[in-house]
């Protein structure tokens, strides 16, 4: 299941892709926020990575003005990779590289036509699993602050 949520400036394209996630039958559960008056990105940037994080969803998609508030708050939790995409080429190489576990996405950036093509590169990749010490230097930064660089590379 992916977790989605959007603040005001994201809800209307959030809106759209619930929409298009629905022809694709894929299964989603809305985090918020549920109308296009003023509220706070962090809320529901927040309820979505914690809910990839704890495991309750598979993945994310967050909605904002930008993409980037969103991608910055959900990388403080543990274990996400947001990616902000604007085009489907960032979003492949965000999932098959770097496990990107959540996509965002500027409302006021990219059109719905743009935003389906981007998800759809992002969903339809899969990871490869080469990049794996990549990711375990990262998760390292994530727990302890630090690299020791003692990784055996490829």
């Amino acid at each position: 299941m992916i977790a989605i949520g959007s603040d005001h400036c994201g809800y209307e394209l959030k809106k759209k892709i619930e929409s298009y996630l629905d022809t694709r039958q894929i299964p989603y559960k809305d985090f918020g926020c549920d109308s296009p008056q003023y509220c706070q990105y962090p809320i529901f940037g927040y309820r979505v990575a914690k809910a990839v994080s704890d495991g309750e969803c598979e993945c994310g998609l967050l909605f904002c003005g930008t993409g980037m508030g969103m991608a910055i708050l959900a990388n403080k939790l543990p274990g996400i990779r947001a990616a902000c995409c604007s085009e489907p080429y960032t979003a492949r190489m965000a999932k098959m590289h770097n496990h990107a576990n959540i996509l965002t996405m500027g409302g006021l950036v990219v059109g719905l036509e743009m935003a389906k093509m981007i998800l759809d590169s992002w969903l339809d990749t899969e990871t490869e699993a080469r990049h794996q010490v990549r990711l375990d230097m990262i998760a390292e930064v994530e727990t302890t602050g630090t690299l020791k660089e003692r990784f055996d590379i490829e």
